[in-house]
């Protein structure tokens, strides 16, 4: 049998004390510009300390992040969650395959390897308008969807720590 589910309050749990990382692809500075701006909302909503690092593309986002990650713990101020954000458009070549399949397969190895809460706000997408639907604010806003899944899985794991004490 299931165990219950947790309360709402206890998913909305402040985290005034959370260090999150953004990396962001700004291949697309408009569409980059607006996952932003919904990622950045919702993580200054909950209170959080942002930092964000600046990517070519969603290929060096899984790269940046462990370089992030490390120099963060050495620096004795870890992240305790990522947000990911970038668009990936299709165009005539297998070039889009790659970069999408690549990226999201890594960004997913990460979130394995270092328990790490990750939010994975890159658009994969056939066309402009489909990217744009998706980042835009008033409409799907994925760049504030991938915020909240990285807090989500944050207040999770702080929920465990809590309760292992």
């Amino acid at each position: 049998m299931a165990g219950s589910r947790q309360s709402s309050a206890a998913s909305a749990a402040p985290l005034d004390d959370a260090r999150v990382l953004v990396v962001e692809a700004r291949f697309y500075d408009g569409l980059a510009d607006e996952l932003l701006a919904g990622a950045t909302a919702v993580l200054e909503k909950a209170g959080c300390r942002v930092d964000v690092v600046t990517v070519p593309g969603a290929l060096e986002i899984p790269s940046a992040i462990v370089i992030g990650l490390r120099a963060a713990d050495e620096a004795v101020d870890p992240y305790e969650a990522v947000v990911a954000l970038g668009t990936v458009i299709r165009g005539e070549t297998g070039h889009y395959d790659i970069v999408a399949g690549e990226s999201s397969r890594a960004l997913m190895d990460l979130t394995v390897a270092f328990a790490l809460p990750l939010g994975n706000g890159i658009l994969t997408v056939e066309n402009e308008a489909q990217a744009w639907a998706r980042a835009n604010r008033s409409e799907m806003d994925k760049g504030g969807g991938a915020a909240e899944a990285a807090l989500a899985v944050l207040r999770y794991k702080r929920s465990l720590a809590e309760e292992s004490k």
